[in-house]
C-alpha cells in the first residue's frame, strides 16, 4: 500500500481528520443512494461523482473498499416527513404501474447516466423494500432499548428521551432542546408523543399501495431507518465512511445516528462526508423545488434553460472543478467554461501518445507535479487542485510537442503515467465517446483511437500518391462526423471537435 497521508473532513467533528480505517487495509463506505421515482438530475450526480473519486482514490492507495449505495424504494413520504404519500407509490398511481414498475425503469435510467459519467458501481447496492425483515427486527431491538413506542400501529423513535440520554442533532448542530421547548402541544391531535419523534414503522392506510406485515400492523419502514439497518447488515456495527448529501445531515442523518445508537448502545460511523449542493440562481436543484434539470436534458441539450447540449464528461468535469464541500451555481456559461477547459487537457492527453525525446537526461520536474496531485487528494479529496497540477503538466506537454522544449524519453513516461493515473485513473476524465465503456479501466479507449488513424495513414498515403480526392474525402467526412484534423511537420493531430 502506498503511505497514507489522507485528511478528511468530518462533519460530525467540524475537523478535518487523519483517516485511520477501523481494520488495515479495509475501508467499509455507505452513502445514501436515490429514490427511484423520477429521473436523476445535476443535482444526483454531484454525490454520485463526489464519492467515486472517494472509492477511486482509496483503491489507488491500496485498500480494498466495500462501497454500499442503497436504493430507496419506499418509505420516502412527500415532504421527507412522516405524512402524505409514498412518492414511488404516488408516481406510480398517477401513471397506472406497479410501485415496483416504476422502481426498475428509473433504475435502469439512473443507472445509464452513471455509466455515461463513469461513475464506478458500489460493491453493492440494497434496495429497501428487499430488506423489511431487518428492518422489523432492528425497529423491535430500538423498541426493547425503550427509545421507542408503538402508537396506533405505527412505531415512533421518542426523540425526547433519546436527547436527555445522548443529545440528538449532533451532526447538524441543530438545537433540539430549544425545538422540543417550543414546539405547540399536539393535544391528542397526532399518534406521535411529540412532534420531533420520527416514524420507524407505519401503519398503512387502506388506500397505501406498498405494505407488509408486522408484529404492529400491515404497515412500512420509515425513510430513516433502511440506512441504519443496511449499512449495519453490509459494513457491521461499526464502519469507517458514510457519506450523502449536505441536506440529507437533517433529519435523515440525525435520525440514523439516533437509531443506531439506540440499537447498539454506541455510534457505528467514524467519519461522515457531506458534499454540497448543486444551486440554480442560488436555490437547491431538486425535484420538490421543481428547478431541476436531468441528466438526460443536459446530455441532449432539451432543457429551456439550456443553450447547447453538455457532454458526460463536461458534466462530470464541471463538477470536479469545485471541492465537493463547496457550493456549486449552474449557468450555461460556467458549463461552457468548462467544456473549453476539459478540451484543453483531452487534447494535450492525445498529444502525449506522440512525443518523442530530443534529451538524454530528464528536463522537466514532472515529479513536483505528482506530489502536488497526491498533497491535493490527501487534503480533503481537493479535485480543483488536482485539475490545477494536471495543466501544468498539459502545459509542458504542449510546449514539447510544439517544439518549443525538449524532453527526455523519462519525462515522456513520467507524463504518461502523471496523466493516467491522475486524469483517467482517479478523476476518471475519459474521451467522451468512450466513456460509457470506461468501467474496463480504460480498454475501451485504444481501440477507437487506432481506428482513427487507421483512417490518418490512408490518408497520408493517398497525400503521398497525390490522390488528393481520397485524401480530402476522408478529411471532410471525419470533420462531418465530429473530429479536427490538422496537418503538421511530423503527420498530424486529430480531436474531437468542442
Amino acid at each position: 500500500m502506498k503511505p497514507n497521508n489522507l485528511t478528511i473532513y468530518n462533519t460530525l467533528s467540524r475537523n478535518k481528520e487523519t483517516f485511520r480505517p477501523l481494520h488495515e487495509g479495509l475501508v467499509g463506505m455507505y452513502v445514501c443512494g436515490p429514490t427511484v421515482y423520477g429521473d436523476g438530475h445535476l443535482g444526483h450526480a454531484r454525490p454520485a461523482i463526489t464519492f467515486d473519486i472517494v472509492q477511486r482514490y482509496l483503491k489507488h492507495l491500496g485498500y480494498k473498499v466495500r462501497y454500499v449505495r442503497n436504493i430507496t424504494d419506499v418509505g420516502h413520504l412527500e415532504h421527507d416527513a412522516d405524512d402524505g404519500e409514498d412518492k414511488i407509490a404516488k408516481k406510480a398511481r398517477l401513471e397506472q404501474l406497479e410501485p415496483m414498475e416504476v422502481v426498475q425503469y428509473y433504475l435502469n435510467r439512473y443507472h445509464k447516466a452513471m455509466d455515461a459519467l463513469n461513475v464506478l458501481p458500489p460493491s453493492i447496492e440494497p434496495h429497501a423494500s428487499g430488506h423489511i425483515i431487518e428492518q422489523i427486527e432492528y425497529i423491535k431491538k430500538i423498541l426493547d432499548s425503550g427509545y421507542a413506542y408503538v402508537s396506533d400501529g405505527s412505531v415512533y423513535f421518542d426523540v425526547p428521551k433519546f436527547n436527555r440520554d445522548y443529545g440528538y442533532g449532533k451532526l447538524s448542530g441543530r438545537n433540539i432542546d430549544e425545538l422540543l421547548a417550543t414546539t405547540r402541544d399536539l393535544d391528542g391531535q397526532s399518534e406521535k408523543h411529540n412532534p420531533a419523534d420520527f416514524a420507524l414503522w407505519k401503519k398503512a392506510a387502506p388506500e397505501h399501495i406498498m405494505h407488509w406485515p408486522s408484529p404492529w400492523s400491515e404497515g412500512f419502514p420509515g425513510w430513516h431507518l433502511e440506512c441504519s439497518t443496511m449499512s449495519e447488515k453490509y459494513l457491521g456495527s461499526h464502519f469507517d465512511i458514510h457519506g450523502g448529501g449536505m441536506d440529507l445531515k437533517f433529519p435523515h442523518h440525525d435520525c440514523e445516528i439516533a437509531q443506531s445508537v439506540a440499537h447498539n448502545g454506541e455510534p457505528t460511523v467514524r467519519y461522515w462526508m457531506h458534499n454540497n449542493m448543486i444551486t440554480i440562481n442560488g436555490k437547491k436543484m431538486g425535484k420538490s423545488l421543481g428547478n431541476f434539470i436531468t441528466l438526460d436534458e443536459f446530455f441532449t441539450g432539451s432543457h429551456p434553460l439550456l443553450t447547447q447540449a453538455y457532454s458526460p464528461m463536461t458534466i462530470r468535469f464541471f463538477i470536479l472543478q469545485a471541492h465537493y464541500r463547496g457550493t456549486v451555481d449552474f449557468s450555461n456559461e460556467a458549463l461552457q467554461g468548462a467544456e473549453k477547459a476539459l478540451g484543453r487537457m483531452l487534447d494535450a492527453y492525445r498529444r502525449l501518445r506522440d512525443l518523442k525525446p530530443g534529451a538524454d537526461t530528464p528536463v522537466h520536474d514532472i515529479a513536483a507535479i505528482e506530489r502536488r496531485c497526491y498533497e491535493a487528494l490527501d487534503d480533503d479529496f481537493n479535485t480543483p487542485m488536482v485539475i490545477a497540477a494536471l495543466f501544468d503538466a498539459c502545459r509542458i506537454i504542449n510546449m514539447i510537442k510544439d517544439g518549443n522544449a525538449a524532453a527526455s524519453q523519462a519525462d515522456i513516461d513520467a507524463l504518461r503515467s502523471l496523466m493516467d493515473t491522475f486524469m483517467v485513473e482517479i478523476l476518471g476524465i475519459v474521451p467522451d465517446v468512450t466513456a460509457a465503456a470506461e468501467a474496463d479501466g480504460g480498454q475501451s479507449v485504444k481501440p477507437f483511437e487506432d481506428a482513427v488513424d487507421l483512417l490518418l495513414e490512408i490518408r497520408a498515403g493517398a497525400k503521398r500518391n497525390k490522390d488528393w480526392a481520397t485524401s480530402d474525402l476522408i478529411r471532410n467526412r471525419l470533420s462531418e462526423i465530429g473530429f479536427d484534423v490538422k496537418d503538421t511537420k511530423d503527420g498530424w493531430e486529430w480531436s474531437l471537435k468542442k
